[in-house]
């Protein structure tokens, strides 16, 4: 064989023989792939007519390593593409005419280790290849929403074995809704909006059971649902305007989301839908449900969004009907009820929406029908009376005896006012403002404070928060400071009272927290929770400065409380790390701080107070202080505990609990809500909705198992490369235990306080290079956000 080579290679000597032979094995293989896929891309930018989006692309571009933004990212593994996300922006050069959806494939599947492809508004057209598409048999996520693909779905998708996401909105495919999709094993995400499917939704639906998310809104579906609850991980199911029905469909109890507005329903509504304990959206209008609608959905846990506009529902309301606290978005309108409206939707917070015109309730602000339009039982069939009937002369006889009525109690009134007179009015409360002041300065609660021996003194304290002493105002004050409460100094309103904006004498800036109270307590009684409250001092906490009493005249009272808070400008830590306001960039070093910042709140409110109240943390009332200091705002007051109906007393079967059980029950709740904090500090972005946490929770556990480059195309692209690996693998195993499903999993706040903080040693001593490559690929699942639709 040598000879030969001799032979062949003439007077060439043998050992550049085997330094060539040495030399050509020794060019990577991967380097050849790379440039291979190189001129891939650079001819995807060519077949889309070189779109804005892409305008930074050529040969010299490290694919592999450029800069990830909103519109494109590329992710790689071991020098090939796994990842390509190209969304388009409005306006963007056409394709050119010469252009073929099969030569664009054609040259697409020449990235073979393809996991995730997004390819978004890009203008594509024409049927879906079936031989092409079926070539990407490793990919899990697809998604080309936005683009003017028409025809019948090729049944090569079935192909993708490894498929758990398939988006194709705002296309224009037609055709039956494809039976052999339940033939994908994994398929999790599944939506086909704005569309042109028809027909009815097949039986092999109801076996597609790791499916989560299922939406067919705005399509040309029909016939009855089949029976879906035995998908028990369904979380939401999306099926508006298409002309499904009658019957309402059959549903797993967990759904989180159920959108059937504008179909053809014209049943009744199950009793079933009582134990949807972890619904929080229900949107069933404009169809033609009858029956009864059972009101006791307005107190399911988790509500937070119900319209039934638009139906034939019947009953009447009682105004003792509770509602669920989160419930900000109800409408009743144009039904058929009658009634008093419930206290519930009348009154609480001031962002609530209640629409109720159109039925038959006995309420004067939305226009309603006569009482008799809603005992109609043609009309609940569907037949309309005629249009023009008077008002008969006995309803308009009452109407005038109410409104002379009412007429007559203004003036009396305006006639006691006048009596009294606003001079005694004023002498009388500034004797009671006195009298408070002389309460406030009580030398029993002063001894208490100083005497207990849980607290470093209130001396260092002050000193180290910077913060005056702890003091009463007197409501003259606070009129000052607000110009008697103007609207321009309005900030806000929840379910607790309202806040207001003020300036005292000194210059200083305040936030002033008004509570009302219900007429039974003195202030007496309130003197042990205001000392509580007085405590309520923390570096990482908007801290309180001090608080006013108003009392009613006749019994002394108390009418309303002020609490006076330290001023922190309106500037939250969701604001900087997800939208990037006012170009603030939050680098991993800074976002550890902001999260150790929380947790020494959280720690405090779990420890260093005498009595446990409730509170709750959430990143959008994650104010910035000077520095800037993560501070939290939305903790609950123990003052309010006393104007409750001691609904922290229960746990969520309504049975009582002991003190000691409620408080580890809060705490373990309240770890929770940090682990969704560290979420949104992980991947910079806002996390709304408790299935979106439970979701970006899989990807980080399936992140933990595979390698640096894995995990670090799930974390905010803006910190991808300045954070150690150890660093962020320990922040995801601590964010994973706080948001474990049992309670009895979660870490104490110590745990997770020293894990935050073992994490900054780690990224302080870090000295490797931010994009050391290693583990195993990423799976596509890790990486992929949910749809803009449900972000």
């Amino acid at each position: 064989m040598i000879s030969l080579v001799m032979i062949r290679c003439g007077s060439i000597p043998l050992s550049s023989i085997f330094i060539f032979f040495i030399i050509v094995l020794s060019i990577p293989c991967s380097e050849q792939l790379q440039s291979s896929q190189t001129q891939t891309l650079l001819r995807i930018q060519r077949l889309l007519n070189f779109p804005s989006v892409l305008s930074h692309w050529n040969n010299q571009t490290d694919f592999c390593d450029t800069e990830l933004n909103s519109s494109v990212t590329i992710v790689c593994y071991e020098e090939s593409i796994t990842q390509l996300h190209i969304i388009g922006n409005e306006g963007s050069s056409s394709l050119p005419k010469n252009f073929t959806i099969d030569s664009f494939f054609t040259t697409l599947v020449g990235l073979h280790s393809l996991k995730v492809l997004s390819l978004i508004s890009l203008g594509l057209w024409g049927p879906l290849p079936a031989t092409k598409i079926a070539r990407f048999s490793s990919l899990e996520i697809l998604d080309m929403s936005s683009n003017f693909f028409h025809g019948v779905l090729p049944q090569e998708i079935s192909y993708m074995k490894s498929l758990q996401s398939l988006i194709l909105d705002d296309n224009m495919f037609s055709g039956p809704f494809p039976y052999w999709l339940s033939e994908l094993p994994v398929l999790a995400f599944l939506s086909l909006k704005n569309n042109m499917l028809t027909g009815p939704l097949p039986e092999s639906l109801r076996t597609m059971k790791n499916l989560r998310i299922l939406v067919l809104s705005k399509n040309q579906l029909s016939g009855e649902i089949p029976d879906l609850s035995s998908l028990t991980n369904l979380q939401v199911l999306d099926l508006e305007s298409n002309t499904l029905g009658p019957q309402f469909p059959s549903l797993g109890s967990k759904l989180v989301n159920i959108v059937l507005r504008k179909n053809k329903f014209s049943s009744s509504i199950p009793s079933e839908l009582n134990s949807f304990y972890e619904l929080q959206r229900l949107d069933i209008s404009f169809n033609k449900f009858v029956g009864p609608f059972p009101m006791s959905v307005l107190s399911l846990p988790s509500i937070a969004y119900l319209n039934i506009a638009s139906n034939r529902f019947t009953g009447m309301l009682l105004p003792n009907t509770s509602c669920n606290e989160e419930l900000d978005f109800v409408n009743l309108s144009s039904n058929l009820l009658t009634g008093k409206l419930p206290a519930c939707l009348l009154y609480g917070s001031k962002n609530k929406i209640v629409l109720y015109s159109g039925n038959c309730l006995s309420v004067g602000k939305q226009s309603q029908h006569p009482y008799s339009f809603c005992q109609n039982e043609a009309l609940a069939a569907g037949i309309l009376p005629l249009k023009g009937k008077k008002t008969s002369r006995k309803a308009i006889a009452v109407l005038v005896l109410v409104l002379v009525g009412v007429v007559g109690a203004i003036a009396a009134v305006g006639l006691i006012l006048l009596v009294l007179g606003k001079p005694s009015f004023e002498k009388i409360r500034k004797r009671l403002l006195a009298k408070l002041g002389q309460k406030n300065a009580s030398t029993g609660h002063a001894r208490k404070l100083l005497l207990d021996t849980r607290y470093k003194s209130s001396t260092r304290r002050l000193e180290m928060l910077a913060l005056p002493v702890y003091r009463a105002f007197s409501l003259e004050e606070l009129e000052v400071a607000t110009n008697n409460f103007d609207t321009s100094n309005f900030m806000g309103e929840s379910s607790h009272g309202q806040m207001y904006r003020g300036k005292l004498n000194d210059g200083s800036l305040v936030a002033i927290k008004c509570i009302k109270l219900k007429r039974r307590h003195s202030t007496h009684n309130f003197m042990h929770r205001v000392d509580l409250i007085s405590k309520v001092r923390h570096h990482h906490l908007v801290s309180t400065l001090g608080h006013c009493f108003e009392c009613y005249l006749d019994d002394s009272s108390v009418s309303r409380v002020f609490i006076v808070f330290e001023y922190v400008p309106n500037r939250t830590l969701r604001s900087c790390i997800c939208e990037g306001l006012a170009g603030q960039t939050f680098n991993w070093t800074q976002r550890l701080a902001a999260a150790i910042g929380i947790a020494k709140g959280v720690q405090f409110l779990q420890t260093g107070l005498p009595e446990k109240f409730s509170y709750n943390i959430e990143m959008a009332e994650i104010l910035l202080g000077q520095g800037p200091v993560s501070k939290i705002s939305s903790y609950n007051l123990p003052l309010l505990q006393e104007n409750s109906l001691n609904v922290d007393d229960q746990d969520s079967s309504g049975s009582k609990l002991p003190s000691a059980e409620r408080g580890k029950y809060d705490e373990k709740t309240n770890i929770y809500d940090f682990g969704v904090i560290l979420l949104e500090i992980i991947v910079g972005r806002p996390i709304m909705t408790q299935e979106e946490a439970e979701f970006v929770k899989y990807q980080l556990q399936v992140g933990i198992a595979a390698g640096d480059v894995a995990r670090r195309c799930i974390v905010d692209p803006m910190i991808s490369r300045g954070c150690a690996d150890e660093s962020l693998k320990t922040v995801m195993g601590i964010c994973i235990r706080c948001l474990s499903k049992e309670p009895t999993h979660r870490p104490p706040i110590e745990d997770v306080l020293w894990n935050l903080q073992f994490s900054v040693q780690v990224q302080e001593e870090w000295k490797g290079d931010p994009r050391s490559s290693g583990g195993s690929p990423i799976s596509p699942l890790q990486y992929s956000p949910l749809p803009r639709s449900f972000q």
